[in-house]
């Protein structure tokens, strides 16, 4: 401190002229500026049920080539359509000769379009799902009720036409689309809510699916769902342990870029 300098009332020494002294801090215990607690409610965010190309790169790229797919359903001439799906089918015969081919190429496509309820379940479904868990995670419980369910639904087709239980067209039965997929992720996500909104979501949505099952002319694809919805509950240990160890996770260091999943 210079001579004749005094303390200023924040606990900084100050010169002669009663100005502080730059470069030196403050004293202990002297008080700190705090910012004001946030004390309004928060502000709704609806745009976070979409997915963006930095957020969500994994529901955003799904999702444009969704929408690819399904224009090309409704405006390409109808029998180069069928043939398309048609190739793209996991019925038995298909994934005898190429299942890695078809199981990829069948989740290209939405079952109904873009007017599908499982179009718009999607978006909304994996953009709060990878927000939650990342987008490798997601892509990892998606293909996880996709192939597992498909799979669960077609092997016994395959296995009652050779018992004679069932006629050889059903072999070349059309099954494509990513409801399955949709159905685990559904499932996966619930496990990331509290208790009542955890609920209510699996008996929503199991309560449709069973009504499907039973006024359904197609009951494997409508077990295929409600075994995709067992398979994301089955995944909620993985989904609860990736959301914790993302909000632990240790920034890179001081000036680093934020990013966030949540």
């Amino acid at each position: 401190m210079e001579p004749g300098g005094v303390i200023t009332g924040a606990g900084r020494p100050a010169g002669p002229d009663g100005r502080p002294l730059d470069g030196i801090p403050a004293q202990a215990g002297a008080p700190a500026c705090e910012t004001a607690p946030r004390t309004g409610p928060r502000r709704p965010r609806p745009w976070l049920l979409l997915p963006t190309p930095t957020g969500t790169p994994f529901t955003f790229g799904y999702s444009a080539v969704l929408v690819a797919t399904s224009l090309f359903m409704e405006f390409a001439a109808p029998d180069v359509v069928s043939a398309a799906l048609r190739a793209s089918s996991t019925d038995v015969t298909h994934l005898a000769q190429s299942p890695a081919l078809v199981l990829v190429a069948s989740a290209l496509w939405i079952a109904g379009g873009l007017t599908s309820p499982f179009g718009l379940a999607f978006v909304i479904v994996l953009t709060a799902l990878e927000r939650r868990i990342g987008g490798l995670r997601t892509a990892a419980v998606f293909l996880l009720g996709h192939v597992l369910a498909t799979l669960a639904t077609e092997v016994p087709v395959g296995l009652s036409v050779a018992a004679g239980r069932l006629p050889d067209s059903s072999l070349h039965r059309l099954d494509y689309g990513i409801s399955f997929g949709v159905a685990a992720s559904i499932g996966a996500l619930a496990g990331l809510l509290t208790r009542w909104p955890r609920r209510l979501i699996l008996a929503v949505f199991a309560a449709s699916l069973i009504e499907d099952l039973i006024g359904s002319t197609d009951p494997m694809t409508s077990w295929g769902h409600l075994l995709a919805l067992a398979i994301g509950v089955a995944t909620w240990p993985l989904v609860r342990r990736s959301r914790i160890t993302a909000r632990r996770a240790p920034a890179a260091g001081p000036g680093s870029p934020r990013t966030s999943r949540w």
